[in-house]
């Protein structure tokens, strides 16, 4: 069973920066692609950014450019990298994996934007 485990979340002004990571409890075998997700109250999880096992990234258009998702195969752990944050991104941020076995995911941490 392998546990995702987010990081980084909580409070920054508009214009800010954070950088989430998310790191596996162990190796996942068969990776398709890795991804993150947000929720906001009231709204349905929306996809912003995904990484393929090739390299290939696709962005959400609402954070195209400010975000930026990338890996450290060797630590288990991928990572959100977020500039030029605005009101609109509060929420909480998930992680997911999707393998040929399993679609992981982590246990949320809550992104907060003061404007």
């Amino acid at each position: 069973q392998v546990q995702l485990v987010e990081s980084g979340g909580g409070l920054v002004q508009a214009g800010g920066s954070l950088r989430l990571s998310c790191a596996a409890s162990r190796s996942i075998f068969s990776i398709n692609a890795m991804g993150w997700y947000r929720q906001a109250p009231g709204k349905q999880r929306e996809l912003l950014a995904a990484i393929t096992s090739g390299g290939n990234t696709n962005y959400a258009g609402s954070v195209k450019g400010r975000f930026t998702i990338s890996t450290d195969n060797a630590k288990n752990t991928v990572y959100l990298q977020m500039n030029s944050l605005k009101p609109e991104d509060t929420a909480v941020y998930y992680c997911n994996i999707n393998s040929d076995e399993y679609d992981y995911w982590g246990q949320g941490t809550q992104v907060t934007v003061s404007s």
